[in-house]
């Protein structure tokens, strides 16, 4: 990263440190099949297809956001990698880590076209989700590879994401604790790196791989590279428990929930309802209160829903 990037980094970042709360996104992909992009869905580079087909969607989508209050926007690499683009893409190696470099492009575009001082976070997804076979949601995956294998799959997009200039990462979804440990070790091989690591969990205060949250937390929080930690793409009828478990840590970084709408993606049935629960905003002032201060949303949670958690932040 140059110089000059790398000090407007530290300045956003050191900014987002000194608030009490952050605004992040929601859930991207969902917001392009939301604005006409519905053909993603089944697709086994979901969102990341967009990067080459209709990077204006993607752009437009983190206008979206950015209007509605976000003061991070995620970039559309979560479902991206080397192998991913060269087999359904037909493109060679230097241009798969192009695309994902363009993702943090389009970004800064979007900051720079609607005059929001955002930070842009570099999206990495988990090893299960380029699998398309739905073990991103188990952590399954994680039996058949080892850690330096697992740091060695992820470093190419990593590094693709820090030389394009995301000013952070966003190490999102991550159902399996060792996962998570194997990408704050591959950080150290990029010093001037900084990371929120969000975990994938379910009913019991555990991983979507069955791991005790709070361990999970614990494994990755020690790093002086890791600015915040927590959950995304849970069920918000979880996430007050899995606070009030990790309460006993005492954080001193930031805790971030980013939860979906509650819904669960069935391949092939699409959607399907889940829990019913009130709205995440009418939520969010009990999720203050067991700590949380990174807060945003994840899949099916829209800029709408993000505009009206601007306004439960703003009242607290």
């Amino acid at each position: 990263m140059a110089s000059d990037t790398k000090t407007e980094s530290n300045r956003k970042l050191q900014h987002l440190l000194c608030q009490q709360y952050v605004l992040l996104d929601g859930g991207s992909a969902t917001e392009m099949v939301r604005i006409g992009c519905k053909n993603i869905d089944d697709d086994p580079l979901w969102s990341a297809r967009l990067l080459k087909t209709n990077p204006e969607a993607v752009k437009q989508v983190h206008k979206n956001f950015l209007l509605a209050g976000s003061e991070v926007l995620d970039t559309a690499s979560y479902q991206a990698s080397v192998q991913g683009f060269i087999d359904h893409l037909g493109v060679d190696q230097d241009t798969a880590l192009s695309l994902i470099g363009q993702s943090v492009v389009l970004a800064r575009e979007a900051c720079t076209e609607t005059g929001c001082d955002a930070v842009v976070a570099g999206c990495v997804g988990p090893y299960g989700a380029v699998l398309h076979d739905g073990s991103e949601y188990t952590g399954a995956y994680v039996e058949k590879i080892t850690r330096e294998e697992l740091k060695t799959w992820h470093r190419p997009r990593v590094e693709a994401l820090l030389s394009h200039g995301s000013d952070m990462l966003a190490v999102d979804t991550i159902p399996v604790q060792k996962e998570a440990e194997a990408i704050v070790e591959l950080l150290s091989d990029y010093p001037d790196a900084r990371a929120m690591v969000c975990f994938s969990c379910k009913a019991g205060g555990v991983t979507c791989h069955g791991e005790r949250f709070s361990e999970a937390v614990r494994s990755v929080v020690q790093s002086d590279q890791v600015l915040a930690v927590g959950l995304n793409c849970t069920a918000p009828e979880h996430v007050s428990d899995l606070l009030e478990s990790v309460q006993h840590l005492q954080l001193q970084k930031g805790v971030v929930i980013k939860p979906n709408s509650g819904e669960q993606w069935v391949p092939d049935k699409g959607w399907l309802p889940g829990t019913a629960c009130d709205s995440l905003d009418k939520q969010l002032k009990s999720w203050v209160n067991r700590g949380a201060t990174w807060i945003g949303g994840c899949c099916r949670v829209y800029p709408d829903d993000i505009a009206r958690m601007k306004i439960e932040l703003d009242r607290l």
